[in-house]
């Protein structure tokens, strides 16, 4: 099990000023960043005994922050 947070500015460094554009200028991908920010702060008081629950729910949440993980990179992808 990993205690370390998924922060985004680390999953997609070469992508950072493209990320912070996208967040100003579209609102879709602004509530996007936030979706998973909320659900990768979950996973990580979940992943440290803050919020202790059944292994099936913090699988679940897991892949849902993969899911959006995805969808950001696919976001990213369509810039490049």
């Amino acid at each position: 099990m990993s205690n370390t947070p998924h922060e985004l500015h680390e999953e997609f460094p070469q992508d950072l000023d493209r990320i912070h554009a996208l967040k100003i200028h579209d609102q879709a991908f602004a509530a996007l960043l936030e979706g998973y920010n909320e659900v990768n702060r979950t996973v990580h008081r979940m992943e440290t005994d803050i919020e202790t629950v059944a292994d099936n729910v913090l699988e679940g949440f897991k892949k849902q922050r993969l899911d959006l993980k995805d969808r950001i990179a696919a976001a990213l992808a369509k810039l490049a």
